[in-house]
């Protein structure tokens, strides 16, 4: 009989051997699982930052001597509301700069996501700069904004479907 209890107890030892190999074999799936859709989620994440950061840098580098150069480069980040707005109102916007002999220059400082989903996000975003026309004396003056910017996702890419500036 001691035969058969040291049968039942290797069998009881393999038993549970299998269950721990299974068990652990299931957490390292999810733990793969996990990895990998932290990894997708992290690419969307830089893929929205870097369309706004595109946008915003745009949007406040703008020189009269080739104003629809950086009125187009703003154009192709845009979507939607925000695209048709700022295709309507950009014939007056190249005569004043022409006019005014308008330079912004500047670079994003900081941006950061705040909401992010399958295909919309939004990004805040803080700028510093200059700018210099005729009324400042073809000097550069400090200019630093603070914009929002609403992001979709069309056709594969992120682009902005509205920006405004914030305090």
């Amino acid at each position: 009989m001691t035969r058969v209890r040291l049968d039942i107890a290797l069998f009881a030892v393999a038993l549970l051997l299998a269950c721990a190999v299974v068990f652990g074999g299931v957490l390292v799936y999810k733990e793969h699982q996990n990895r990998e859709s932290e990894a997708v989620a992290q690419a969307r994440y830089g893929a929205v930052l870097a369309a706004a950061r595109d946008e915003v840098e745009a949007f406040i580098n703008i020189d009269y001597r080739d104003a629809q150069a950086s009125i187009d480069a703003v154009a192709e980040g845009a979507t939607g509301e925000f695209a048709e707005q700022y295709d309507s109102s950009t014939e007056g916007v190249v005569q004043l700069l022409e006019q005014n002999q308008s330079v912004m220059d500047g670079e994003v400082l900081s941006a950061g996501v705040v909401d992010l989903d399958g295909d919309s996000a939004t990004v805040l975003a803080s700028t510093k700069g200059t700018v210099a026309n005729k009324a400042s004396g073809n000097k550069p003056v400090a200019r630093y904004f603070r914009l929002k910017l609403d992001l979709q996702y069309v056709d594969g890419e992120w682009r902005t479907s509205n920006l405004e500036f914030v305090s």
